[in-house]
């Protein structure tokens, strides 16, 4: 959609980041956020993992411990997430980078890294926001395809934010 559209909004809504000022959002037949009872879960105590736009690592964090960040917050014990973390980083092909900083990474890397951390929480579903945007096209088109991938081999859902109908039309 366009700009101003509310796409991010909505997004924002859906992982909790801003209360709702009517209606209501249930995730898999569970209540999250509900505008009339004043119900509204945390962004942490929700099924969701969340890929923002500029990815939104923590600088001062190990790719690994980017990673392990959600499970943590969310309760696993720290050397589980640790754990975790390290399949996740495999998974998305970055595994080589798990000592890495942040800034050390290129954008496609940083993308991987934060699909990892969302993915690592296991959610129900998964908000990217312009998750291709900074991308260039050859490794747009590859990470649409893993994106494809996930989704089946985890029958995940995904809500994804995009103003480029084309992507949206090939990632779904």
């Amino acid at each position: 959609g366009p700009n101003g559209a509310g796409k991010s909004t909505a997004l924002r809504a859906l992982a909790g980041l801003i209360r709702l000022t009517s209606g209501h959002i249930t995730i898999d037949g569970s209540l999250v956020a509900d505008a009339g009872s004043g119900i509204h879960r945390a962004p942490h105590e929700r099924p969701i993992g969340v890929v923002f736009q500029d990815y939104l690592l923590f600088p001062h964090l190990t790719v690994l411990d980017n990673v392990a960040f959600g499970p943590l917050v969310r309760g696993v014990e720290k050397r589980v997430a640790r754990q975790r973390a390290a399949v996740w980083l495999s998974r998305v092909g970055i595994a080589d980078l798990a000592n890495a900083k942040p800034r050390s990474v290129s954008g496609g890397q940083a993308q991987r890294v934060a699909l990892a951390r969302a993915l690592a929480t296991e959610p129900q579903l998964l908000l990217l926001d312009e998750p291709l945007a900074a991308l260039d096209k050859k490794l747009r088109g590859e990470t649409q395809f893993e994106l494809m991938h996930l989704k089946q081999e985890l029958g995940l859902t995904f809500v994804i934010v995009t103003h480029d109908q084309e992507e949206a039309m090939t990632v779904a």
